[in-house]
């Protein structure tokens, strides 16, 4: 990126710095502070940050409780000369808290300069939720880690969440039935543990990125049904891999990188029917699992991603 704006990220994790690019756990946020060569400091810390910087981050956290009589756009501005709220989950998400903590939340975004969304739908809700400039800010892998994965000898199905409404993962399984292959689902945060020790379903162990994406390459088939137009993550890293992936049509990294197998979150039908043809569609699956490499490094690529944020910058 040619800019030499100064960048900073504020959350609720106790990390101070810059992250380096052979890190481990190199999920999204830790993708964009590498890539913009940005700082990151704690919410925690707001009060006593002495660094000046041209553009302040905000990702306010799913519990804002202990942030609650902090007026932290106000902090920011002291050492921000503009200063950003990102998304972090649903859009939606901030009404499914106690009603003051909601309002806390509202205010905190309507008193930014501008907003950053994770998808085209997200965008236009934000737009007119804060009546802000809002822009969006793509997903993305670094991928020093990751690279020269040996090509496996892929089987299974992996869906993208636990069976919870949160992650659409009962959803994913039925459609995933349809490979009539093992189906296996990550250990998310949400997952009701007992309850989900059904048979026919199996779990990968709670993992970093790292091992999360060497886990990922394993597997022939994807199913992300999740009904939340959020990040889009787990399509994303499908597409880096060239693994088909059906998932749900208002994720951005979904839409772009599978347009053929993306579907409304709750369309099964259609699901299904993808997944018969993936199954028994041999030039089918391969034309969408090159594709998808294709459009994940035209679309989401480190290069196309700090090209994005050129224009934002000249923008603000």
């Amino acid at each position: 990126m040619k800019s030499d704006k100064s960048i900073a990220f504020f959350t609720e994790m106790n990390l101070e710095g810059k992250t380096p690019r052979m890190h481990q756990n190199m999920r999204t946020e830790f993708a964009w502070f590498t890539a913009l060569n940005a700082n990151h400091h704690s919410i925690h810390r707001l009060e006593v940050i002495e660094e000046k910087y041209d553009l302040g981050i905000l990702i306010i956290p799913k519990n804002v409780t202990p942030f609650i009589h902090m007026d932290i756009p106000f902090l920011m501005r002291k050492v921000c000369k503009k200063i950003a709220f990102m998304q972090e989950g649903p859009s939606w998400y901030f009404q499914s808290l106690p009603l003051s903590e909601s309002i806390w939340f509202f205010n905190t975004m309507t008193d930014m300069d501008f907003a950053l969304a994770h998808n085209d739908v997200d965008l236009k809700y934000y737009e007119g939720l804060l009546g802000k400039q809002t822009f969006i800010n793509p997903t993305l892998m670094i991928e020093d880690i990751i690279k020269d994965l040996p090509t496996e000898d892929r089987k299974g199905v992996i869906i993208g969440g636990n069976l919870v409404r949160w992650y659409g993962g009962f959803n994913s399984l039925i459609v995933a039935s349809e490979f009539e292959d093992e189906i296996w689902a990550p250990r998310m945060g949400r997952m009701e543990k007992e309850e989900e020790a059904i048979s026919g379903l199996n779990h990968l162990p709670y993992t970093n990125w790292y091992e999360w994406i060497r886990a990922l390459n394993n597997f022939k088939y994807a199913v992300h049904l999740n009904p939340n137009s959020i990040g889009g993550t787990f399509s994303l890293n499908c597409a880096y891999l060239g693994i088909p992936c059906i998932g749900n049509e208002y994720s951005n990294t979904q839409r772009i990188c599978f347009p053929e197998l993306s579907t409304h979150p709750e369309d099964l039908k259609k699901a299904k029917e993808l997944a018969i043809k993936l199954k028994t569609d041999k030039d089918f699956y391969n034309d969408v699992a090159l594709k998808s490499k294709q459009l994940y490094y035209e679309y989401f690529s480190e290069k196309t991603f700090l090209e994005t944020w050129e224009k934002i910058l000249q923008q603000i």
